[in-house]
């Protein structure tokens, strides 16, 4: 079950960091087209890649990933760090959506600084997360934040950083 579920989560990972990678590229397309069949078959194409192969790509690869951290008890200091880039790469898969909406729209346009800047941060994160799972680093969270791991540590933070929470009773 854990094979199979590793190859799910690989391909979904495959799939979903192609489409971001090729998506800034669709959008730069844009500039060339102003109007007519060819900027109406961009749109579809752009679409097709964000809304029927990325993003449910990127649903397939979180579920699977998620399940995956259940079945393997993955419960250490670079898998954190995993998590926290993918949780960034979400975000830019976001980006990716508000892009989409708004470069098709009659003023749209994508310019080569947008190209340049989406396409290195999709790449620098989906490396960022391939290095960390292969190197798997050791990283000591007692250098990071060394009362956070401890039995009350993340509520004595949470106090220590925001103050007291509480709401007051009429």
């Amino acid at each position: 079950m854990t094979t199979l579920l590793k190859f799910i989560h690989l391909a979904a990972i495959a799939l979903w960091s192609g489409g971001l990678i090729v998506l800034p590229f669709l959008f730069w397309q844009r500039g060339a087209q102003t109007e007519g069949t060819e900027l109406d078959r961009l749109h579809r194409i752009t679409r097709m890649v964000y809304v029927e192969l990325t993003s449910p790509a990127a649903f397939v690869a979180i579920a699977s990933g998620t399940a995956l951290i259940f079945l393997q008890a993955t419960f250490v200091e670079w898998f954190s760090l995993k998590m926290v880039l993918v949780g960034i790469m979400a975000m830019l898969h976001v980006v990716a959506g508000l892009v989409l909406h708004d470069v098709f729209l009659p003023d749209g346009r994508f310019s080569r600084a947008s190209l340049i800047v989406l396409s290195v941060a999709y790449v620098v994160v989906i490396v960022a997360i391939i290095w960390i799972v292969l190197a798997k680093p050791h990283i000591d969270s007692n250098l990071l934040a060394p009362h956070l791991f401890e039995p009350g540590g993340l509520g004595r933070w949470l106090h220590h950083s925001f103050g007291e929470t509480r709401i007051p009773t009429p």
